[in-house]
């Protein structure tokens, strides 16, 4: 990915000026955001060092919003989340629906400032602002505002006028969606009523509407089809960031529908120029195959090449693929922050004065005190306090009441993840272990349990559909007092294994789960560590989880090919 800089002839008289340095075709490797990362928005902003900035949805995972750094498009960098606080919108807390939570943010600059919409379902949709992206504390508070549907835009107009585009379901028909437009007026947050804006090529739902202007058209790319296999990107113009609006002749002007590529589910787009004016898109999209059965990581954000020219409609670099050729910017990894770059193994010892990764997520707002790094008396362990409800909940369980876990989102097609684990429950109910987590209505479990008066278990169980049936089987003491290793391997594209041993001893495999039940809904998997009394309120034995290991094995493109997972390096296999 070496970048060949041009010059070209100056005379004296003419040297202040430069032409843009053009860049040699190079290889594009997708997914450039792996595992969970959908319905990506992007800028590129040149006076914050030339770097482009993405933010993807989180749903019911917390910090919410990650916001992604990259100089080359191709090296991303964690660099904070816009949603990093309870105050920042209270309501999160207490949302039910697995399928709910942050959708689809729109991610803007103007005035020097970043600023983020974004529908919180089950909650409110608003606006976050910063100065500074690299900052958690500088985003501000959410401030609410008055938008009678999903997916909302940001877009300053000309005149300064600023829109906002969003997806409305219909009341009188809850089968047919609509995009509708209103006026906002900050920083109140108020907003005009809303009115009809386009429906694109009618291909139900339109949603995930961006607006942009260039050569005195206002364009309007819209997500038609659904999020499943008829995805698809459409667009269209007018003179007006009203309407009425033309559509492309040539729409849909990306999808993966009806072929046979890998990569499916593309759309949800988004637009954007490098320094020196090449456009990209972004989408998301599902490495799942045509049959759309087995896709763990969820849906995953890709980026595309594109060719806009003076008054043309785009032209999207498709279809969308593990490899591409594109004229990338040259490899730059010097982002601030220290955050990681998302395609980086873990190697986390807990030590005395470290903190939480910036990429650890929980599921909703954690119980603080549930989460404590290197206590007395268990240096370099992350001790875990036990939640009443397991991760499944029950029929008690409020979401306020929180659940212990804590993972990181899977990242790679090939994976191992392990941990050791000093835990000896003594309350019948008590359990902690590793989790390959979905939602609270999908998740696989290994865990170190209390079952009756007599001693302890290790246990493997599911949730979902056609989940596997519990295994169980005793521990010695010895194994509980000496420490356990669990470990949790994706094998093969299609299957995960279960594992678990003495401490420092080789692992011996409990079970086998297959993909698919993990491949379901709008998010995608986690792999990490939880803590429960299912149900038991005299439970409240801890859990001290050491040595955290998470190391990419590959990524599957289809067609028989892996590449690595740390990237920029093509390979034919593993």
């Amino acid at each position: 990915m070496k970048a060949t800089s041009l010059f070209a002839a100056a005379s004296l008289t003419s040297l202040s000026y430069c032409q843009p340095t053009k860049q040699q075709n190079s290889t594009i490797y997708n997914p450039i955001l792996p595992g969970f990362h959908p319905d990506p928005s992007c800028v590129f902003v040149k006076e914050w060092d030339n770097t482009f900035f993405c933010a993807t949805s989180t749903f019911l995972a917390f910090p919410g919003i990650p916001i992604y750094a990259s100089k080359d498009l191709q090296n991303w960098k964690l660099v904070s989340h816009a949603f990093n606080r309870p105050e920042q919108l209270p309501a999160f807390g207490n949302i039910t629906g697995q399928q709910d939570g942050w959708y689809a943010p729109t991610l803007r600059y103007h005035n020097h400032r970043f600023w983020i919409i974004d529908s919180c379902v089950g909650s409110d949709t608003g606006y976050l602002s910063t100065s500074d992206p690299y900052n958690n504390t500088a985003w501000t508070n959410v401030t609410p505002t008055s938008i009678p549907g999903y997916d909302p835009d940001l877009f300053w107009d000309t005149d300064g006028t600023l829109y906002s585009a969003f997806a409305k379901t219909v009341l009188s028909d809850p089968f047919t969606t609509e995009i509708h437009q209103v006026n906002i007026s900050m920083p109140s947050g108020d907003t005009t009523p809303d009115r009809f804006l386009w429906n694109g090529t009618n291909v139900q739902p339109p949603e995930g509407p961006h607006m942009m202007i260039k050569d005195g058209y206002h364009y309007l790319l819209l997500a038609e089809g659904g999020t499943a296999q008829e995805h698809q990107v459409t667009i269209g113009r007018g003179q007006s960031a009203q309407g009425p609006f033309e559509s492309d002749p040539k729409n849909p002007i990306l999808t993966a529908y009806n072929t046979t590529e890998y990569f499916q589910t593309v759309g949800h787009a988004d637009l954007f120029q490098d320094t020196n004016g090449q456009w990209w898109g972004v989408a998301l999209s599902t490495r799942s195959g045509p049959e759309y059965e087995t896709w763990p990581m969820g849906r995953e954000t890709v980026l595309y090449p594109a060719t806009w020219e003076k008054g043309q409609w785009p032209v999207l670099g498709g279809p969308v693929r593990g490899k591409m050729e594109a004229p990338l910017p040259p490899v730059n990894k010097n982002i601030r922050g220290p955050g990681a770059f998302v395609r980086d193994p873990d190697y986390y010892t807990f030590s005395p004065g470290s903190s939480i990764p910036s990429h650890f997520s929980y599921w909703r707002f954690p119980q603080i005190q549930n989460y404590a790094i290197s206590p007395t008396n268990h240096r370099n362990t992350l001790r875990l306090l036990p939640s009443r409800a397991n991760l499944t909940g029950d029929a008690a369980f409020v979401p306020t009441d929180g659940i212990t876990f804590i993972g990181r989102r899977q990242t790679d097609t090939l994976f191992t993840y392990s941990v050791d684990v000093e835990y000896s429950p003594t309350e019948i109910g008590e359990e902690s272990g590793v989790t390959l987590f979905l939602t609270q209505s999908y998740h696989v479990d290994l865990g170190i349990v209390r079952l009756n008066k007599t001693g302890n278990y290790l246990r493997f169980r599911a949730e979902g559909s056609n989940a596997p049936k519990e295994i169980v089987a005793p521990i010695p003491q010895e194994w509980c007092d000496q420490g356990m290793h669990l470990q949790i391997k994706a094998y093969n594209i299609t299957h995960f294994s279960f594992s678990a041993g003495l401490k420092g001893g080789q692992v011996k495999q409990i079970a086998s789960v297959p993909a698919t039940l993990v491949s379901n809904g709008f998010t995608g998997s986690f792999v990490g560590v939880y803590a429960t009394k299912n149900g038991n309120i005299k439970g409240k034995t801890p859990s001290y989880i050491s040595n955290w290991v998470y190391q990419g094995q590959g990524q599957y493109i289809g067609n028989g090919e892996f590449y690595p997972s740390n990237g920029q390096k093509s390979g034919a296999g593993l």
